[in-house]
């Protein structure tokens, strides 16, 4: 895993990870827009998952932390490119516009997928903390492709 971190404080404070997944594009995909595999790894409470993947499209999810605490999060699909693009966006309480998380999907051969997810945040904190977020999402979505993908 590569991570890049730019500050740049007039637009904001951006982070970009990089991982190479032992499995086709498809599959990773699938894994990330089928609300039931997406509840496995994304520690989500079970039955809190809704996706509706289409631009304008919504999604929730109820995040639980290893030590139980649990999070709501709610947000739209900006941008959908089957197989290699999803712009997300996040509800922030508080914050006029959603914050905008893209994903983008590379193939590298037929039996691996470069994912990069990249975000740009208000403050050095709020990046900090959408990072680690982040890097735990693509840890689970690893562990789910090793495992065999149960869904």
């Amino acid at each position: 895993m590569t991570t890049d971190q730019t500050p740049a404080p007039a637009d904001g404070y951006s982070y970009t990870l990089t991982r190479t997944l032992d499995a086709p594009v498809a599959r990773v995909w699938r894994a990330w827009t089928a609300p039931d595999q997406y509840a496995q790894w994304a520690h989500a409470v079970p039955g809190s998952v809704e996706l509706d993947v289409r631009p304008g499209g919504a999604w929730k999810a109820t995040m639980q932390t290893p030590d139980g605490a649990e999070f709501p999060l709610t947000g739209s699909y900006v941008e959908v490119a089957e197989h290699s693009r999803l712009v997300l966006g996040m509800d922030v309480p508080g914050r006029p516009d959603p914050a905008l998380m893209t994903m983008e999907l590379t193939e590298q051969g037929p039996r691996n997928t470069v994912i990069v997810l990249t975000q740009t945040c208000d403050t050095q904190e709020e990046r900090d903390m959408a990072e680690q977020g982040s890097g735990m999402l693509l840890d689970g979505l690893e562990g789910f492709l090793a495992d065999g993908g149960r869904g």
